[in-house]
C-alpha cells in the first residue's frame, strides 16, 4: 500500500505510523517547553490583575480571582513613574541612536584596507573588552568629567560599544568593496559613502544592535545607584520600580511589627502588597520592549548570521 502524508510517500503502513507518532510526540515535546516557557510570565501578568488581598491567599495560575487595575494605580500615582518612565524612554532612544551610529562609523573605518592603522586601533578596542580599570576608577573618572548627577552619565560612557563594533565590522566586510570603488571613482567622498551605501546596507545587523542597546539601556538600574542616587528626578523606570518595591516591603515589615498590625496590614494590602507591585511593575517594564521586538523580529536572525561570518 502506498500512502502519502506531509507531501512524502509510504511503501507501507508501518513507515507511515511511525512518522504520524513521531510528529505527534514531536508536538507534544515542543508544547510542554513552551508552556514552561511561557507561565512563568503569563502567571506574572494574572497577578498584576488581581486583587492584592487576594493575591496573598495564593492559588493563583492560570487567570485573575478578584479583577482590579489597582495595582498599575498605585505604582503610576503614588511614584514618580511617569517622570521615570520619560527618563528611561530618552535614555534607550539616546543611547540606541549614538552607540549605532558612533560604532557604525568606527567599524567603518576600521574595515577599510587602505586605513594603515587599522590593526592597531582593533587591538586597542577589542583590549577593552578584556581589560576594565574598575568600578572606583570608572567612578572617579566620570566624576572628574562632571558627569554625576546629569543625565549624560547614562548616554556618554555607553556610545561605543567593542562587542558592537566587532558584529558590525564583521557585517560590513560582507559588503562588496566593489560598490565602494564604484562610489570612489564618481568622487564621493568617504563620510557620503558611509551614509549613503554602508549605513543603508547594514540595516539588518544594525537592527540586531539596535535591538541589544535598547534592550540593555532600558534594563540598566545601577548607574543610577552609582551616580544619580541622589537625583530623584534622574531616576529609571527600573530603578524607581526597585525603590518602590523596597519601599514596600519595609512597610509591610512594619506595619506588622507594631501593636494595630492587623489593621495597618489590611490598610496596606487594601492597595498594594509586594507581590503585587512585583507582577505589576514586571509588566509596566516589560511591555515596551515586546512592543518593539516585533518590528525588529525579521532583522534579528538575519542580522546575527551575516554579522558572524566572514568569508
Amino acid at each position: 500500500m502506498t500512502l502519502r502524508y506531509g507531501g512524502k510517500l509510504y511503501l507501507s503502513t508501518r513507515s507511515f505510523l511511525a512518522e504520524l507518532a513521531f510528529s505527534v510526540y514531536k508536538a507534544i515535546v515542543l508544547s510542554f517547553i513552551v508552556l514552561m516557557t511561557l507561565y512563568p510570565f503569563w502567571n506574572t501578568l494574572v497577578i498584576s490583575f488581581n486583587q492584592a488581598v487576594d493575591t496573598t491567599r495564593g492559588g493563583i495560575y492560570f487567570w485573575p480571582r478578584i479583577w482590579t487595575l489597582q495595582n498599575y494605580k498605585s505604582i503610576w500615582v503614588t511614584s514618580n513613574i511617569p517622570n521615570a518612565l520619560f527618563i528611561s524612554v530618552a535614555r534607550a532612544v539616546c543611547s540606541t541612536v549614538l552607540n549605532l551610529f558612533l560604532t557604525t562609523m568606527l567599524a567603518y573605518a576600521l574595515s577599510r584596507r587602505e586605513f594603515v592603522l587599522r590593526k592597531p586601533f582593533t587591538l586597542i578596542v577589542l583590549l577593552s573588552m578584556y581589560v576594565n580599570a574598575g568600578l572606583f576608577p570608572n567612578y572617579f573618572l566620570l566624576r572628574g568629567l562632571h558627569l554625576n548627577g546629569t543625565f549624560w552619565v547614562y548616554i556618554i560612557p555607553s556610545m561605543i560599544s567593542a562587542f558592537n563594533f566587532i558584529v558590525i565590522r564583521t557585517f560590513i566586510k560582507t559588503i562588496p568593496e566593489s560598490l565602494f570603488e564604484s562610489a570612489r571613482i564618481d568622487g564621493t567622498s568617504e563620510f557620503k559613502i558611509f551614509i549613503r551605501f554602508a549605513l543603508p546596507l547594514s540595516k539588518p545587523v544594525l537592527a540586531t544592535v539596535a535591538l541589544f542597546v535598547a534592550v540593555g539601556a532600558w534594563n540598566a538600574w545601577f548607574d543610577t545607584l552609582l551616580y544619580n542616587s541622589a537625583k530623584p528626578e534622574l531616576f529609571t523606570l527600573q530603578y524607581q520600580l526597585m525603590a518602590l518595591l523596597q519601599q514596600s516591603m519595609n512597610q509591610s515589615k512594619s506595619a506588622a511589627d507594631i501593636n494595630t498590625a492587623g489593621m495597618a496590614a489590611n490598610i496596606l494590602a487594601s492597595t498594594v502588597t509586594p507581590m503585587s507591585i512585583r507582577s505589576a511593575g514586571t509588566i509596566f517594564a516589560t511591555a515596551p520592549i515586546l512592543a518593539v521586538y516585533p518590528f525588529l523580529q525579521k532583522y534579528f536572525v538575519v542580522g546575527m548570521n551575516v554579522g558572524s561570518i566572514k568569508e
